[in-house]
């Protein structure tokens, strides 16, 4: 373990970054920095977040290996989930949310102004906290993006004119419903409302929702929180063989998920910095920083 420094309020321009329980240590670089192979599918610079005048994030700079599972931890109010909603451009649903710095995807920074908003938001796409189905059939939870986005076309024209797509939205509601291992338990109810699904199936069928318009980044705020202990299994069974595809990023409480899902973990910790970011068998058994040990082994937080 990395000997621990105090930092002098008096001599550095950062501020106090702990809360009650937590050391006093300087941040180093070398905590934050992950070597991986290949190249990173996300790729975060000195990236600042304000919500008016507070600092909700403080430099953060990462990169995100493809087809893998990322883990975000740390205690409530360090930036999370502000962090993951900045890298799909969700924080600009945010009137007092302010960006500086670089997510790169694809070789190109989100953050251009000439951005297609929609166009990013269908490759990385995001599974919220709480499951949020459409009010309607599970049928058309799963054909709505596609349609909307063209993939799918429908109606009396599409037929008049020869090009009724009906078989392939078939097809794709149920690829996209067995990539979410969902299709065995409604494939004979697809016309009913969905929100007539348990919590567990409902947040399924929003990840196949998400899967449906052809994603290559799927961002998880803490998609098992509110599920049952068997439910939560099923979505962290389905995590795992979704990374096989598809580069995961999820938020979670729950650290015992976090080892058991995650390839890396980043630890955010009070002030909304990132601390420490390595392979999760590291952060976990040998991190680097105290206060990541002492967060860890449930000295504060």
């Amino acid at each position: 373990m990395s000997e621990t420094k105090s930092i002098d309020p008096e001599m550095t321009d950062e501020p106090r970054t702990t809360t009650t329980g937590e050391s006093d240590e300087e941040l180093r670089a070398e905590w934050t920095a992950y070597d991986f192979e290949g190249d990173p599918k996300l790729s975060v610079d000195g990236l600042d977040v304000h919500y008016g005048d507070e600092q909700a994030l403080h430099d953060i700079s990462i990169e995100i290996p493809e087809r893998s599972v990322t883990a975000l931890i740390g205690p409530s109010g360090c930036g999370k989930s502000t962090f993951l909603r900045c890298l799909n451009r969700m924080n600009d649903r945010i009137r007092a949310a302010t960006v500086s710095g670089d997510v790169t995807f694809e070789g190109r920074n989100i953050y251009e102004d000439d951005i297609d908003l929609v166009e990013l938001r269908k490759r990385v796409g995001m599974v919220f906290q709480s499951p949020n189905p459409f009010p309607k059939s599970i049928r058309d939870n799963i054909a709505y993006g596609p349609r909307k986005h063209g993939d799918v076309r429908t109606g009396l024209l599409a037929k008049l004119t020869g090009r009724d797509d009906a078989a392939r939205e078939e097809e794709l509601v149920e690829e996209s419903l067995k990539q979410a291992a969902l299709w065995e338990e409604v494939n004979d109810r697809l016309d009913d409302n969905a929100l007539g699904l348990s919590g567990g199936q409902q947040q399924r069928l929003c990840i196949a929702r998400c899967l449906a318009v052809d994603p290559e980044v799927i961002l998880m705020d803490e998609p098992a929180s509110a599920l049952d202990p068997i439910a939560t299994a099923k979505i962290e069974d389905l995590i795992g063989d979704l990374a096989q595809e598809y580069t995961v990023v999820i938020v979670t409480h729950n650290m015992q998920q976090a080892a058991r899902i995650s390839d890396q973990t980043a630890v955010f910790l009070t002030g909304g910095h990132l601390v420490e970011y390595g392979d999760t068998d590291q952060v976990f058994e040998n991190p680097r920083s105290q206060r990541v040990e002492d967060y860890i082994t449930g000295k504060f937080g």
